[in-house]
């Protein structure tokens, strides 16, 4: 599957099935919701929708494969029912992602690159989906509790050099690979800052970047606002990045990021 053309800038729609993600936990847990989720990024323009069964916010509590598998296969089956668009599964777990694939999904979405499962290497080796690693210092247990780099921008590119390589070792070629340098996942308000500014660095790597900003805590610390007032000030990151070479944004609320990436782009692409 080709799924980064380099025409545009993709949107990802995020669909948490789970009762405790940090932003909309709770509230797609049942058909209803979920289908309404759904045709609502559909209509918005996503591109790409990524279903997550397991909180990755800070302090989250693990749940088993089999509790994932429970809220994940539904989505994804009532997704592929309605349309053709790219589903990408947002699991650490081989098991979920073997499933998530056969039921449909398209992309594996891994925020630990493949560090927490020993099985998923052999996975991704078998199939031909793209591969989400992103790079996360610690884990959501305690990622949080005192992040620390002498260069955030040039230890992530390490980290994601020294994956790549190891992919490759095993039988993995790097242009299956998408990075994502992981906002908010073990990093400060100004560790997240430094990022955006230097997002141009991560397309040295030679692989896609997406970038995960929507709605987090260092946009509340900046600007006094709670998690539901998120959105314009996450389609303003977004439009930045389109300028810094993002080829996917992930985001809950994808009208307006959609909105942003395509003034963004007419601006980009201005005599």
């Amino acid at each position: 599957m080709h799924l980064v053309s380099g025409a545009k800038v993709l949107v990802m729609g995020i669909l948490n099935v789970t009762p405790d993600s940090f932003s909309d936990g709770g509230h797609f847990v049942d058909e209803s919701s979920i289908a309404n989720q759904v045709e609502t990024m559909l209509e918005a323009g996503a591109d790409i929708i990524d279903v997550g069964g397991e909180s990755s916010r800070p302090f989250a509590v693990p749940v088993t494969a089999a509790e994932e598998l429970s809220r994940v296969l539904p989505a994804i089956s009532l997704i592929r029912l309605r349309s053709e668009i790219p589903i990408s599964i947002d699991t650490t777990k081989s098991e979920v992602a073997r499933e998530a694939l056969a039921e449909g999904a398209d992309i594996i979405n891994d925020i630990s690159a493949l560090r927490f499962d020993q099985e998923m290497i052999a996975l991704v080796r078998a199939t031909e989906v793209p591969v989400i690693i992103m790079h996360m210092q610690g884990t959501p247990s305690d990622m949080q509790v005192a992040p620390h780099y002498d260069d955030v921008v040039s230890e992530i590119k390490d980290f994601f050099r020294d994956r790549l390589a190891w992919a490759e070792q095993n039988g993995v070629a790097r242009q299956r690979f998408i990075v994502d340098p992981g906002i908010g996942f073990g990093k400060t308000v100004e560790h997240n800052l430094t990022i955006l500014k230097r997002l141009q660095e991560f397309t040295e790597l030679g692989c896609p970047v997406l970038v995960g900003h929507s709605r987090k805590s260092f946009i509340g610390k900046l600007l006094g606002s709670g998690v539901d007032a998120r959105d314009v000030p996450t389609a303003a990151i977004s439009a930045l990045c389109v300028s810094k070479g993002a080829s996917i944004l992930r985001v809950h609320d994808v009208e307006k990021t959609v909105q942003a990436v395509r003034l963004a782009e007419a601006i980009d692409g201005a005599a």
